[in-house]
């Protein structure tokens, strides 16, 4: 066994460092002035050929896979200074220590707060058996966030955790590990000095980490990262704030991708329809019809691999034309119905698919470990099967070449890529081709999905460079989110599933993919029960994916008009999602920039509140919806807690005011979804009621303000949500500036050349105190009305609620950036 205990010696290399120790070389880069990388290695030898890095500070020789996803930044040039002790390298931003006896490495901000340290004296070792294991310091009480996607609170201090892609259905959401995809990344908070770290190991063998599960009487307390082979490959990521990590981490493996607009929608699905003894089409048709009779809003069917069946077996890119007599008919009718198709597809190939041979003959399967010119057979769906190598060039493009074929060229611009944690195949050491170098499934098997969903996406545009791809993928290695939307695969229909998806979907988000749901109603086990389906609902349309998908064991079908009591209340929930379509999308496209959740842990927001810390069930919606929902059976009431330092309004009840640091409890009935808007927020929504994402366009927007004493800022944005326009310029970023607490200033600022398609607006202003003066829009004074029925006659003025003590004020859009004063000043009737 190696470890790493003596300091030997440092060199500088470039703009690297390399050290050197009794059995292993360390380098250090600085991609930039807040993400440094430290990796050790016991062969020394330092190859660069990552699948998931999209910033990097070298060259890699997959960098012509990444041509335009790739950027090369300069390495950070840190000032170093060196003692008999120790050096240090400070980029100004944070300070990395590297102690020489014992040996470590240690992370300061710029305050000189330690935010990071390795356990001195025993930091890394490798095993007799090839297994690499990283030692880290921590407080009895740290909160670590993040690992992808995990089941179980959100903190996971104590805990025990694999990194391990598995097809886990019907797991227990509470307790299961390990589940779909493959993410070693968390974040550290320590509780005392309320500051962060990142901590992101770039490895995909099969690891594991320990929470501090683990306690050593001769070691501070620690935790550990072990994995079965590879470098000690750590990037550390300053910032301090959970907010900022969460950035650095997504600059680093790739930005999320701005989805369409139809990938937020409701995603129509269930394994049902496609497994008919024949006309699926017909059927699949009929629901869409059943849909919009029914008043629900729909944008897209999530088409299981039922299609595919040849003799009760899927078989990849067939289509069973018993069930779909013409697939080229039927897409084309459904994208004129407004729900284009998901279809699944799968890299597993059985020996007894019809195209088997074909398929042999292009060398594109991964190879057996005994016999290299063999494919490896792993278990499959019907029996054994052979699986896609997609670290192989020529592979990659037969893949292409089918999903094109099959299914992009017969009309769809979205991939469901499925079943892809290639979690059959047990011989970890099986061939994989990794880009002519050779490797194994064992170095690379979570990144066999993430590069499906790539050659989806590719696939799309080289059909159609205008058209922007939808991949959703169940597996995913860490890079998963600037390719797909993901959900948390085959979950079990129970309340404990509805409660614990939740700090699955929100520490995936903590995890840099803003993009994940959860199967709504559960798709494994039996239907739902008509209150767990309701309040499964209520939950899911804060999502970002958004689909009912089922495959019940008890022969029932989970349809949102499955209970004809609850139906109003399931399509008015739907219809409010819709509604708020302007504030969802505009958070897409914050994600997309800077890897911000949709559905955000309240400590992502809230770090300097501890009573966030351990809250894994209320979450944010965007920065401004606190959403608290009913996941308990039976409930009349729902305790919530309410973040310290600012105000909370109740959307349920007519803006209630709350000051924040308190847990209140709110009564329920099953109409309720506990909504609080927090103290600067800016909610936009559609007035007129969206019944497709696509295709629908907001002419009535209403924004929702809850003035702060600093002022507050929202990014309102819009495009087409279907092409790749944007790119070019052509899209609508309005920026939504409120400031002033007598005088309130609304501004409104334009960029882009896309097409406003707001026709009237209507801003209303939570004021509790006191009816406004006047209200003027660019200098002209708006019409005051005392009567709301005159008021909602009229083309434009302002209204005072009473009973939401709001003010309401309603004008044309001018079309160009605007300024809407609303003055609340003390004005002395009595006195003029």
């Amino acid at each position: 066994m190696d470890i790493c205990t003596q300091f030997s010696g440092i060199e500088r290399t470039d703009s690297a460092w390399l050290v050197h120790t009794n059995c292993a070389d360390i380098k250090i880069i600085f991609v930039t002035d807040e993400i440094v990388r430290v990796r050790t290695s016991f062969d020394k030898e330092f190859t660069e050929e990552s699948y998931v890095l999209m910033t990097t500070a070298w060259e890699d020789r997959l960098d012509p896979l990444f041509e335009g996803e790739r950027t090369r930044v300069e390495p950070v040039i840190p000032g170093v200074e060196e003692t008999d002790n120790e050096i240090t390298f400070d980029t100004g931003k944070i300070r990395l220590v590297l102690m020489k006896d014992p040996i470590g490495f240690e992370l300061y901000d710029a305050e000189g707060t330690l935010l990071y340290s390795d356990l001195h004296g025993n930091p890394v070792s490798l095993d007799s058996n090839r297994r690499v294991t990283h030692y880290s310091c921590m407080e009895e009480e740290d909160c670590f966030y993040g690992f992808g996607e995990k089941a179980g609170p959100l903190n996971k201090n104590k805990m025990f955790l694999r990194e391990r892609a598995t097809d886990a259905m019907g797991y227990d959401a509470e307790k299961t590990d390990t589940l779909y995809k493959h993410i070693p990344f968390y974040i550290r908070l320590n509780r005392s000095s309320k500051k962060a770290v990142g901590v992101f190991y770039h490895n995909f063998y099969e690891s594991c980490f320990n929470m501090g599960c683990e306690k050593s009487n001769y070691w501070h307390r620690y935790t550990y990262w072990q994995a079965d082979g590879g470098d000690i490959d750590m990037f550390l990521l300053g910032g301090n704030s959970i907010a900022r990590i969460v950035d650095n981490y997504t600059l680093l493996t790739g930005r999320p991708a701005l989805l369409p607009k139809r990938a937020l929608g409701y995603q129509g699905s269930s394994m049902y329809y496609p497994e008919l003894e024949r006309d699926s089409d017909d059927a699949v048709l009929g629901f869409i019809d059943t849909i919009k009779e029914e008043g629900f809003p729909i944008d897209g069917f999530h088409l299981s691999s039922g299609y595919t069946s040849v003799g009760n077996k899927r078989c990849v890119f067939t289509w069973n034309t018993t069930r779909f007599k013409d697939p080229s008919a039927y897409f084309h009718a459904m994208q004129d119905k407004g729900a284009e198709n998901v279809p699944n597809i799968k890299p597993g190939i059985l020996l007894c698919h019809p195209w088997f041979e074909e398929f042999k003959s292009q060398d594109v399967f991964v190879k057996d470990s005994k016999n290299p010119e063999q494919y490896a057979v792993g278990s499959w769906w019907g029996g054994p099967g052979a699986f896609w190598d997609f670290t192989k060039p020529a592979a990659r493009e037969a893949w292409k070449k089918y999903v094109t074929g099959s299914l992009v060229a017969v009309g769809t611009n979205s991939i469901w890529n499925d079943n892809c944690e290639y979690d059959s195949l047990l011989d970890k050491d099986v061939i994989v081709d990794f880009d002519g170098k050779g490797g194994t499934i064992a170095q690379l098997k979570p990144i066999m999905s993430t590069l499906m969903c790539k050659l989806s996406n590719d696939a799309v545009k080289e059909h159609d460079a205008d058209m922007r791809p939808y991949s959703v993928c169940r597996s995913g290695s860490s890079g998963i989110q600037r390719y797909a939307q993901t959900w948390c695969g085959d979950n079990y229909t129970s309340w404990k599933s509805l409660k614990y998806n939740i700090p699955t979907i929100t520490g995936m988000g903590l995890s840099g993919q803003p993009n994940e749901g959860a199967d709504i109603g559960g798709f494994a086990g039996p239907a739902p029960e008509e209150e767990l389906l309701v309040r499964w609902v209520q939950q899911g349309i804060f999502q970002a994916r958004f689909s009912i998908h089922s495959a019940s064991n008890d022969n029932t079908v989970t349809e949102p008009w499955m209970f004809k009591d609850s139906t109003d209340l399931i399509r008015s929930a739907i219809l409010l999602r819709y509604r708020m379509a302007p504030y969802l999308y505009s958070c897409e496209y914050e994600a997309a920039k800077s890897g911000a959740p949709i559905m955000r842990a309240l400590v992502y927001e809230f770090q300097e509140d501890e009573n966030t810390y351990d809250n894994s069930f209320d979450f944010l919606f965007g920065k401004s919806l606190l959403v608290a929902n009913v996941i308990e059976k039976d409930a009349a009431s729902r305790r919530v807690y309410l973040p310290a330092g600012l105000r909370w309004y109740d959307m349920n009840d007519n803006y209630r005011c709350y000051e924040g640091g308190q847990t209140i409890e709110v009564p329920v009935t099953m109409e309720t979804i506990p909504m609080f808007l927090r103290e600067g927020a800016i909610l936009a929504m559609a007035d007129n009621q969206l019944m497709n994402m696509e295709r629908d366009c907001v002419e009535e927007l209403r924004l929702i303000i809850a003035s702060a004493r600093e002022g507050s800022q929202f990014v309102l944005y819009d495009d087409d949500g279907r092409t790749n326009d944007f790119e070019k310029g052509i899209f609508r970023k309005t920026t939504v500036s409120v400031s002033g607490t007598d005088v309130v200033k609304v501004d409104f600022t334009a960029e882009g050349d896309y097409r406003d398609t707001v026709k009237s607006v209507t801003v209303e202003i939570i004021r509790k105190d006191r009816s406004p003066f006047w209200a003027a829009l660019d200098g002209r004074r708006l019409e005051h009305y005392l009567n709301r029925r005159k008021f909602e006659a009229a083309d434009s003025g302002w209204y005072y609620s009473q009973t939401k003590k709001a003010v309401l004020v309603k004008y044309a859009n001018p079309k160009k950036d605007a300024q809407l004063v609303v003055s609340f000043e003390d004005f002395d009737l009595i006195g003029m």
